[in-house]
């Protein structure tokens, strides 16, 4: 039985998701976590842990406070409702449903883009490109930077291995025939694959999916999360054998397809969660998205920025960007393009596949007959 005096701790963050803001399972948890570090001595205590874990932008900072006075301080009533675990679709309720406006005008600058949910499933329909993800996979791991690990192995031409060379001698009665040597041991970097899933980005998110798939599978340490107006990881679907399993767990998952772009706030969840935020550290970062941010590129810049300290290489595969003649138009992609090692090629498989792999390596593990 859970005791009373969690109830406002609970509620707190269904209310936040109520109200727009993003608040994961995971975040729950770390805000639990923190109000127990600090004490708490005071209500401010933990106001401030709230602050660090949901990281709310300057512009709802207000409305931000005002639902935790409501909530801490006893000006409502308790929001009902019972918590969930951090893979199951009821997680990322958001509360009703709120259909987005048919759109009057394009918009290139990204200004208009929605900020509303759209929540609903997606299901994923059978493609021919089996071929296609199968070279992918057999490319995939030469193509996967490799780091040095703390572990040793032995080799020919590295540095002196003194305890093999102890061995060896006492095996021999003092005498050594030659000098072992060894060197550290490669190992992949992590992989991180982040999809943006918002309305602008529907013709590409299969695709994507399907290459995150290939990824989880393929790569030794490999995360994925789809970005939208929320955050949602799915690295548990995808490291299902099936792919057409996998993707239709994942769908059940993301309750937020082809809604609103809300990629500054996305990133900045992800990055207050400790546990997130070191699937980044280090790793190949993976972002498939159009970059078509609602208002203006603060937030994307600062999270962008906080991504790249973290990050070993940050690769934005941007379905515009097939075009030879493209350049980024809109004031988020332009903001954000300084933080980004390499922009490529990102609206079909093949186009993602050739990005992350190269065509000639494709074409070698049989992709194209």
């Amino acid at each position: 039985m859970i005791p009373r005096a969690l109830d406002p701790f609970l509620a707190f963050p269904r209310v936040l998701r109520a109200e727009g803001f993003l608040a994961a399972p995971a975040q729950v948890e770390s805000f639990l976590a923190a109000v127990g570090l600090l004490g708490p001595r005071s209500i401010q205590d933990v106001r401030r842990a709230a602050h660090a874990v949901f990281g709310p932008g300057p512009e709802r900072r207000q409305d931000f406070d005002d639902l935790f006075d409501m909530i801490f301080l006893g000006r409502a009533a308790l929001a009902p409702g019972e918590a969930t675990s951090e893979d199951a679709p009821q997680a990322y309720d958001a509360g009703e449903m709120e259909e987005l406006p048919p759109p009057e005008e394009d918009d290139p600058s990204g200004r208009e883009a929605s900020r509303r949910e759209r929540l609903f499933a997606r299901s994923f329909g059978a493609v021919d490109e089996a071929a296609l993800l199968a070279a992918f996979a057999r490319a995939l791991p030469d193509a996967l930077p490799r780091r040095r690990s703390r572990r040793f192995e032995a080799t020919r031409g590295g540095v002196a291995d003194p305890r093999r060379a102890l061995r060896d001698m006492a095996r021999r009665d003092g005498e050594m025939l030659r000098l072992p040597t060894r060197r550290r041991r490669p190992r992949q970097r992590r992989v991180l694959v982040l999809v943006d899933v918002s309305g602008s980005m529907k013709s590409g998110t299969d695709a994507a999916l399907r290459i995150a798939h290939s990824i989880i599978r393929t790569a030794e340490r490999a995360e994925a999360f789809t970005l939208g107006t929320r955050l949602t990881r799915v690295t548990r679907a995808l490291r299902r054998r099936s792919r057409d399993q996998a993707l239709a767990l994942a769908a059940g998952l993301v309750a937020d397809w082809d809604g609103g772009t809300r990629l500054g706030d996305a990133l900045s969840v992800f990055l207050s969660v400790p546990r997130f935020a070191g699937f980044a550290r280090g790793a190949l970062v993976i972002v498939v998205s159009d970059g078509l941010e609602r208002g203006g590129p603060e937030a994307l810049v600062a999270a962008m920025t906080r991504l790249r300290a973290l990050a070993w290489r940050i690769v934005w595969l941007n379905p515009l960007a097939a075009d030879p003649a493209y350049r980024p138009e809109t004031g988020a992609m332009r903001a954000i393009l300084p933080l980004i090692d390499h922009l490529d090629a990102g609206g079909d498989l093949a186009a993602m596949a050739a990005s992350l792999v190269g065509q000639d390596a494709l074409r070698r593990a049989g992709a194209f007959r």
